[in-house]
């Protein structure tokens, strides 16, 4: 019996935080924030996401002939304008390239988001979701 490809995408996505001190007061400059008071967010929330991740994600071919599964970390920035730059495999692992590569793809190809926010200003936020590869 042919195995069925099911996707699962933990939007738990992790933006953890650490805002950049000037004389105990935060700058919104073109630094990197981890910790934002409103934190980015795919249009439609975090159930939209994982549809958008659902439709769009196509399981490596090759991947599924050696019944590859597993979890991939992709990190990312959300920039001020919602674009998705600086994308890249946190821990990569070789026997996980095919699904790492199909993960940094469809990251890439993601919408613009709604930005992160310190202080009411739009900020960069570096952004990590974890992207289950699951086969059924």
């Amino acid at each position: 019996m042919k195995k069925i490809l099911s996707l699962l995408a933990f939007a738990l996505l992790t933006v953890g935080a650490v805002m950049a001190q000037n004389n105990g007061s935060a700058t919104v400059g073109d630094e990197i924030y981890t910790v934002v008071e409103q934190k980015p967010q795919f249009p439609g929330g975090e159930d939209a996401l994982l549809q958008w991740l659902g439709t769009h994600v196509q399981y490596p071919e090759k991947a599924k002939a050696e019944k590859l599964e597993g979890k991939v970390y992709v990190t990312f920035v959300v920039e001020r304008d919602g674009s998705i730059t600086n994308v890249r495999i946190v821990a990569p692992r070789e026997k996980m390239a095919l699904l790492e590569e199909e993960a940094v793809r469809v990251v890439r190809a993601m919408p613009k988001w709604e930005p992160g926010k310190v202080r009411g200003k739009k900020v960069r936020v570096q952004f990590n979701l974890p992207i289950v590869f699951y086969l059924q």
